[in-house]
């Protein structure tokens, strides 16, 4: 039965929606006089870039009733994303700060999120049937569960019902140790569960140490190989594994390959030099959008997944470009990079 108040989503991303509060460049947190606000949130980051590429997205979460939860829900549909499945709950919305790098110095992110109105929403009362009505693809990240044992467990359910109604499922790592060490957690167990569900996993060859314990090494496409065929031999379900690998030169400039792993085959991009860096925050969940977008769009095609990864490249390097946490780059934009072109559009 269709449910009365949602519409089918090519995609739904489960996870929180939080603000960003930014210290202006070349201040320390310390220092601030003024604070940047954005939206941004792993999921609702996805969400916002596959929007942007003309799919169907929504973000499944809750926010608080007020202005704060108002604005997250503007900037959202602002963004073309739907936002039926966001309920209203008590608390409040989780908030982080960031200090941006300059020079020698790295970028710094401050979590304050607990008690958010989306950890503390009893999630065992969800009706997923109603959450993943229409969807093809459910995204989720391991931020979510390393809010806490509840929300572990939220994930877990989500991707279990996913599974069951033959809907394919994406999941970032997205490992965050100051999240997991927060808690008295267990991320390898937890982790392990969640990726068993998963059909398309990014990860690099670090997250594949911490899951299998066992030593893997990102030095050459050899060693990413053996890390990925280890992750295939432990999880039967998964189908795809992507990552990037990035060399930072200094705060603006880094070089950066991406990459994708079937159980069969694998494809490499070039390096590319990312230079004159505005915002970084976000990059990862653009890969994500990016492979999404060429894995969703060529439905069991030959050669999807070497247009995926390029797609994923593009708009990872984009995202660079531009201040706030989530890609908002179009087909043009994407197909302009590959190409190349770097002058004035007119």
């Amino acid at each position: 039965m269709k449910p009365e108040r949602y519409l089918p989503a090519d995609i739904v991303c489960f996870g929180e929606v939080l603000m960003r509060l930014t210290a202006p460049v070349g201040s320390l947190l310390a220092q601030a006089d003024t604070l940047g606000v954005r939206i941004g949130g792993a999921e609702a980051n996805v969400a916002v870039a596959l929007a942007a590429l003309e799919w169907r997205s929504a973000v499944a979460s809750v926010v608080p009733s007020g202005p704060l939860g108002r604005r997250a829900r503007t900037f959202l549909r602002g963004a073309g994303v739907d936002t039926t499945r966001i309920a209203d709950g008590p608390g409040r919305l989780g908030l982080y700060f960031l200090t941006q790098g300059a020079s020698l110095r790295a970028s710094d992110v401050t979590y304050d999120r607990a008690g958010s109105a989306f950890a503390t929403t009893d999630w065992r009362a969800v009706d997923w049937d109603t959450v993943l009505y229409g969807a093809r693809w459910l995204h989720v990240s391991g931020i979510t569960p390393a809010l806490g044992p509840e929300m572990a467990d939220a994930t877990l359910t989500a991707m279990r019902a996913a599974r069951a109604r033959g809907i394919r499922i994406s999941f970032d790592a997205n490992y965050r140790a100051r999240l997991w060490e927060s808690w008295d957690s267990d991320p390898r167990a937890i982790l392990r569960e969640l990726v068993a569900h998963a059909d398309l996993f990014f990860a690099n060859h670090r997250d594949m140490t911490l899951l299998l314990d066992a030593p893997f090494s990102g030095d050459g496409p050899e060693r990413r190989r053996e890390a990925a065929q280890a992750a295939f031999a432990a999880f039967p379900n998964l189908r795809w594994i992507a990552s990037t690998a990035r060399v930072i030169a200094h705060v603006d400039c880094h070089w950066i390959t991406a990459r994708l792993d079937t159980p069969s085959d694998s494809w490499q991009t070039r390096d590319v030099e990312v230079a004159g860096i505005v915002d970084r925050i976000g990059a990862g969940d653009a890969f994500a959008a990016g492979v999404l977008h060429g894995l969703m769009g060529n439905d069991d095609e030959d050669g999807r997944e070497a247009l995926a990864i390029e797609y994923g490249l593009a708009l990872t390097c984009l995202k660079h470009s531009l201040t706030g946490d989530a890609a908002l780059f179009d087909q043009h934009d994407i197909d302009s990079f590959l190409a190349g072109g770097l002058d004035v559009r007119r």
